[in-house]
């Protein structure tokens, strides 16, 4: 199955939307859990000292992910190809593949030049879920994706934000850091859990760069 290239103008400006109701839906969870932050949020709070990044690769050539590795989390999960639902938003995973990460497969691809879009979920009913700890990432840390070339693109973290939903700045959450780069975000729910809503109050955006390459 393709899916539309990206465009510009007033096509970029609808995909933004779109994005926005995908942040939206990402926060909307289907259980009953208790008002309190999810993973580490309380993490971003505290001073960081400073990092010294390494500096940006060349982007790679296009091609899809199989696998999202995080080292310092011990996360390695599988990577599908999400397209659209009905609204024109970003379709994440289904709620019963907790363990499974969603690549936006209509926009960049991770290593290639532009912004990679990954969504997984914080929690489920019963237990943690593949993104549950990602708001822990501090600059300077590593993220990995394998590619279907046999390349791997190797990510450094540079930034960890939380999103509220009022007041939604997808260009912010979504857009690039710095053009030209082959950049990756990692996208869950997180902030407080409304009981009136049944939805999270906010989400996390990791925001790493291709740092590095292998095989």
């Amino acid at each position: 199955m393709t899916y539309p290239r990206l465009l510009t103008g007033v096509t970029w400006a609808v995909l933004l939307l779109g994005l926005w109701l995908w942040g939206s839906e990402l926060t909307d969870v289907r259980h009953g859990r208790s008002a309190s932050a999810i993973g580490d949020v309380a993490a971003l709070g505290r001073p960081l000292e400073a990092v010294e990044l390494p500096p940006a690769a060349r982007p790679l050539t296009k091609a899809r992910p199989l696998r999202l590795d995080i080292p310092d989390l011990g996360v390695q999960a599988p990577v599908v190809a999400r397209g659209l639902d009905v609204r024109g938003a970003p379709d994440p995973p289904p709620f019963d593949q907790p363990g499974v990460v969603g690549w936006y497969a209509a926009g960049a691809q991770p290593g290639a030049a532009g912004t990679a879009l990954m969504v997984g979920h914080v929690d489920t009913e019963t237990r943690p879920a593949v993104f549950h700890r990602i708001s822990a990432l501090e600059p300077g840390e590593r993220v990995r994706v394998i590619r279907d070339d046999g390349r791997v693109a190797e990510f450094t973290v540079d930034d960890v934000r939380v999103l509220g939903r009022e007041h939604f700045d997808a260009h912010q959450a979504y857009g690039p850091r710095v053009p030209g780069r082959a950049e990756l975000r990692l996208i869950t729910c997180g902030g407080t859990f409304d009981r009136a809503s049944r939805s999270y109050t906010a989400n996390v955006i990791v925001s790493a760069y291709l740092t590095g390459t292998g095989l």
